[in-house]
């Protein structure tokens, strides 16, 4: 297991503008970035690591794959420290970034990497049997020998998964995936991903503005916010921690706004009511309660209702909950 065990990181930021005076460190400002959190990234399993922009993602990952060094707790991998000896983190720890970036665009893919792969001392025979094994796992056999300039955005991104694996790490750091990916590309990019994970028992942490990734995907989800876990739990646990009433979507034929929410308010059950973008209406409450709202609006000939069903909350929707409450 990868882990974090009450990891800081703090940074010290000049007080002033000053480009011609020497600052020390009692004339910096010091800057908390992560605080105290705690992360775990078991094998086989997938983790999400969510938050707005600036709430810590990278620096984490930045943490975990020993580009930094906490100020202060310690990441663990297996029990051990992975900065006591970082070459040998390096070998089992590896980082995938979504774009284009990270790639030699002048070299073809087995070029890019033969490269790579010489970086983590891989000797030549060795290495040749991993590239056509991470190839092959990619489907870029075909293209191995053409310049990386020629491929398409899904190809590169293929690499990009190729050049993570070439070192057999155990655990991967996933950073934006499938950024600018179109929907067919990001499809098989993500059966790419739950096949390292379930079939070739890899730890891994995804960050990822796409929602529904994060839902499909992830085993459990850490919601990072400046720099704390605000919320932790599977994707159907923190839905249910946010959003635990029953939802009731109404779409109306005509309606009269006051009217629908002189009905609501009348109700003898405690709801709550939120008018969508679409004009629709959503209802949440503890329980069913599309009887009783048919039966208060029957009597307002200006509400004519035109479908009504019970909608399951979406991650999305608790989120933009907790976002709500707390912006």
């Amino acid at each position: 297991m990868l882990e974090m065990r009450q990891v800081y990181k703090s940074y010290y930021e000049n007080s002033e503008k000053n480009f011609f005076k020497r600052l020390f460190r009692n004339d910096k400002q010091k800057k908390d970035v992560i605080k105290g959190i705690d992360i775990q990234i078991p094998k086989g399993k997938i983790v999400g690591l969510l938050g707005i922009n600036g709430a810590g993602k990278t620096t984490t990952i930045r943490m975990l794959s020993t580009l930094l060094t906490p100020s202060d707790g310690e990441i663990l991998m297996d029990g051990i420290n992975i900065n006591n000896d970082e070459k040998v983190t390096k070998k089992r720890i590896n980082v995938i970034s979504g774009g284009e970036r990270n790639l030699y665009w002048r070299l073809t893919g087995r070029e890019n990497l033969e490269y790579f792969g010489s970086l983590y001392g891989i000797d030549k025979k060795g290495l040749s049997n991993k590239i056509d094994e991470c190839l092959r796992l990619v489907k870029l056999e075909d293209s191995s020998d053409i310049p990386v300039e020629k491929y398409s955005k899904g190809m590169k991104q293929r690499l990009q998964i190729a050049k993570g694996l070439i070192n057999n790490p155990d655990y991967i750091l996933l950073d934006e995936p499938t950024l600018g990916l179109d929907i067919i590309i990001a499809k098989e990019l993500r059966h790419y991903i739950l096949k390292l994970a379930k079939e070739l028992n890899k730890g891994i942490l995804l960050t990822t503005h796409y929602l529904k990734e994060i839902e499909e995907l992830c085993d459990y989800i850490y919601l990072l916010d400046n720099g704390k876990i605000l919320k932790e739990g599977s994707p159907y646990e923190i839905v249910k921690s946010v959003s635990p009433e029953k939802l009731v979507k109404v779409e109306f034929g005509k309606k009269d706004k006051k009217d629908v929410e002189n009905v609501v308010n009348k109700l003898e059950i405690p709801v709550k009511c939120v008018w969508n973008n679409d004009e629709s209406f959503t209802l949440k409450s503890g329980k069913n309660i599309i009887q009783e709202f048919i039966s208060a609006c029957s009597n307002y000939n200006s509400i004519s209702i035109e479908s009504i069903s019970i909608v399951e909350p979406s991650l999305e929707d608790s989120l933009m909950e907790i976002w709500h409450d707390k912006y």
